[in-house]
């Protein structure tokens, strides 16, 4: 009688253990995330702004102190315009990454862009951009510098 009792008790064990849903393990994105923004850094220290944007998605959202204080949807051509623009200004500006802090869906870079402004005095500026990353694309680049 204890043989079967505990041959059932184990049997009961197996049978709920084989039953059991598989745990989902979700994947890590931080360094596929983190290879996406550096060859971001790397489009950008080249001007090559029709690379860079192509690793945004249509109209990502875009926070600039020179746009205020909310959150502006641009289009690709909007974006190359912007940094198109900003290489006319600076035609030397590049960006020196510091840190960066990948995630899951973020990247959080700290970075210093310099370069000679237009009136020829080299300058260097510290920025923090926030870098969400929605299937392998950029959908939101949130830029925070002193604009002062």
């Amino acid at each position: 009688m204890k043989y079967t009792a505990l041959l059932t008790v184990f049997s009961l064990i197996a049978i709920s253990c084989q039953q059991s849903k598989p745990i989902a393990v979700e994947q890590d994105h931080s360094a596929a995330n983190k290879a996406i923004i550096e060859q971001y850094f790397t489009h950008f220290n080249n001007h090559d702004w029709q690379k860079m944007v192509a690793m945004y998605i249509a109209q990502p959202e875009m926070k600039d102190p020179a746009y205020g204080l909310k959150n502006v949807k641009m289009s690709h051509s909007e974006i190359v315009k912007k940094y198109s623009e900003l290489q006319k200004m600076i035609p030397d500006v590049q960006d020196r990454v510091v840190a960066m802090y990948p995630s899951e869906n973020c990247v959080i870079v700290e970075f210093e862009s310099s370069g000679t402004g237009p009136d020829g005095k080299k300058f260097s500026l510290p920025i923090c951009t926030i870098f969400e990353i929605k299937d392998g694309k950029i959908s939101k680049d949130l830029t925070y510098y002193d604009n002062f």
